[in-house]
């Protein structure tokens, strides 16, 4: 299925958006990592390369996060979240295979990291992404060409 969905840059006025969208999709994540769920931790995560953060937009209303930085040989995704009402309905794999469909063209490769316990993973590994690394929380995964 293929979304028109619209990216707008991220602003300050979007942090209390963002909050709630991080708390929402990445608390349960986090927890079972053994990892912090207040909401300074989601702050300082929203905060991260912040400059890089992109509004996802559907019908007009936010509905999730997209963190990217390109370099010249890599597109590393930094974050992809998408609100709870709307994961399920293949959002999320559109814009990964966008951003593949980019890599591909751009003779790039495609980066990110995903907790352990997070079901994305199995997303990312059905689209050709590969573990390449891994700590005791996350797996670095990467798409090549």
């Amino acid at each position: 299925m293929d979304f028109t969905l619209k990216y707008r840059k991220a602003e300050e006025s979007d942090i209390e958006f963002l909050l709630d969208l991080r708390m929402k999709t990445m608390t349960e994540h986090y927890a079972t990592s053994n990892l912090p769920t207040t909401k300074e931790y989601a702050l300082q995560r929203i905060l991260y390369q912040f400059e890089n953060a992109h509004i996802i937009i559907l019908n007009d209303n936010p509905m999730g996060l997209l963190k990217i930085n390109r370099t010249a040989d890599n597109i590393n995704i930094l974050q992809l979240q998408i609100h709870p009402d709307q994961q399920g309905l293949g959002i999320g794999k559109s814009i990964l295979r966008k951003i593949i469909r980019e890599s591909v063209s751009d003779r790039k490769s495609v980066s990110l990291s995903v907790l352990k316990t997070n079901r994305a993973q199995k997303l990312y590994s059905s689209l050709g992404f590969k573990i390449i690394d891994e700590d005791d929380h996350s797996y670095n995964m990467k798409f090549f060409n």
